[in-house]
């Protein structure tokens, strides 16, 4: 704020000289604008020539008529109708271009006369012709010097400035102390900030900061409590990783020294056996804990999404698992409407989700059984639906099978407990509505089997290009 206050001020000096300058001008041309009209009166024709009837016979009588001080010189000239000399300074310039001057009027000019520069003032006057011939007019001027003016518009200059140089500084230092004294708090609240450790992610106090920044450190307090969430995620994920991925090493551990100890080849062959199925079982499980980091670190913004056919994209994840499905003998099935069910999202997420989906269908449902995929749409809704002819999942735990390393108490199934977590993470940033219901087509009440339904916002048909539409 100091800096624009000491630019600023050699901007007001100049402006309020400029405006003392016409200030002081106004009252002398009043002056002269006086003395031409009192000029002009004096003025007369007679037998077709021009005089003049001032007071006084020679110039100087005149010019002494004329002046009001002893400080400025006057000029005056008069000229007849033929631009001829009558009385005054013949020195004194005539108007330039005179036609575009009214007569009567009296008008004013800057100019110069022996160099030096004068104000003048002037007026035209309309005299007399002859028959047929066109009006002719006389000038009439007086001029005088400019140091008067200059001297007014001095006085009136020292008489702003000199108070401002005692005013200026008082403002200053006034300005320096509002603003040292509003901004304390903020140096305050800078020197808690830097005083607090680095693992401390606690609200802002805000009871002392100005009220124009509370804005500004709620602001930093949200921000605060979202890392300090996902700093506790973070710590989470890494504990529950570390746990679940005790089991399947220490069960490497124990086959492989089994295997060191075993004679026997059929021994030593099964041992390998146990431990590759611990190997898969643990290559499957960091899989699903880098998939669950990634949708948990998926920014929220949907800066990835884009248009895509959900339904070609079912199609294309369901194709993968088809050797999967004759391994275990089940019959896995897809079904589709005619025309395309395009959504907004990031179509590696998504076949993330729906992976896992098949996944749980096909582990948890015995061989024989089926399996079905389906996208359908409604008037504003995306539907897509895993269908299995398993065990099902109890009423009472359909809302818990959704958290991390959940698993259903009594089932046989290998796993992780990270399959549903991950499918609940890529919903909530698709903004997807999840359902688990009975399967409504099963053949035998011991196997109610499973009805796991997504419902994600369509978009309209009309706002995606085909170039657009990416499938999977």
């Amino acid at each position: 704020m100091l800096a624009p206050l000491l630019l600023l001020w050699p901007m007001s000096i100049a402006i309020t000289y400029l405006v003392a300058k016409s200030i002081a001008n106004q009252p002398f041309d009043h002056a002269l604008e006086d003395n031409v009209t009192m000029l002009t009166q004096q003025v007369k024709q007679a037998d077709g020539k021009l005089s003049s009837q001032l007071p006084g016979r020679s110039g100087a009588n005149a010019r002494d008529f004329l002046r009001s001080d002893d400080v400025d010189a006057v000029y005056y000239l008069i000229q007849n109708e033929r631009g001829g000399y009558v009385a005054g300074d013949r020195d004194l310039p005539p108007p330039q271009d005179p036609d575009r001057y009214r007569s009567s009027t009296v008008l004013f000019r800057n100019d110069n006369i022996h160099g030096t520069p004068v104000r003048v003032a002037f007026s035209y006057l309309d005299m007399p012709a002859p028959p047929g011939e066109e009006p002719r007019r006389a000038l009439v001027q007086v001029a005088e010097t400019l140091e008067k003016r200059a001297q007014l518009a001095n006085e009136i200059i020292k008489g702003v400035i000199l108070p401002q140089f005692i005013i200026l500084p008082i403002i200053l230092a006034l300005v320096w102390f509002a603003l040292a004294r509003g901004l304390s708090p903020l140096a305050q609240l800078q020197e808690r900030i830097r005083a607090r450790p680095p693992d401390d992610l606690s609200p802002i106090e805000s009871g002392q900061v100005p009220e124009e920044i509370t804005p500004l450190v709620g602001s930093l307090n949200e921000m605060l409590a979202r890392l300090s969430l996902s700093i506790d995620m973070q710590k989470r994920f890494i504990a529950d990783a570390a746990h679940q991925m005790k089991t399947p090493l220490a069960g490497m551990r124990m086959q492989s020294e089994l295997a060191l100890r075993q004679t026997d080849q059929g021994e030593i062959h099964r041992s390998l056996e146990q431990l590759a199925r611990s190997s898969e079982a643990a290559t499957r499980l960091v899989n699903q804990l880098l998939a669950l980091a990634r949708a948990e670190n998926q920014p929220q913004a949907g800066a990835a999404f884009a248009p895509l056919a959900l339904n070609e994209l079912a199609l294309a994840v369901v194709q993968d698992w088809v050797p999967a499905s004759f391994a275990q003998q089940i019959d896995l099935g897809f079904e589709q409407p005619e025309q395309p069910v395009i959504i907004m999202g990031n179509a590696i997420m998504l076949r993330e989700l729906l992976s896992n989906l098949i996944d749980n269908a096909l582990r948890y449902t015995p061989s024989g059984g089926s399996v079905t995929v389906r996208v359908r749409a409604t008037l504003e809704q995306a539907i897509l639906e895993v269908e299995d002819t398993g065990p099902g999942i109890p009423q009472a735990e359909r809302a818990q099978v959704f958290e991390r390393f959940y698993r259903i108490l009594g089932s046989n199934v290998d796993g992780s407990g990270l399959g549903l977590a991950i499918v609940r993470e890529i919903a909530q940033q698709h903004g997807a509505e999840i359902d688990i219901f009975n399967n409504p087509r099963a053949q035998s009440p011991k196997l109610p089997g499973t009805l796991l339904r997504l419902a994600l916002p369509l978009l309209p048909p009309a706002a995606p290009t085909e170039d657009d539409v990416t499938y999977g």
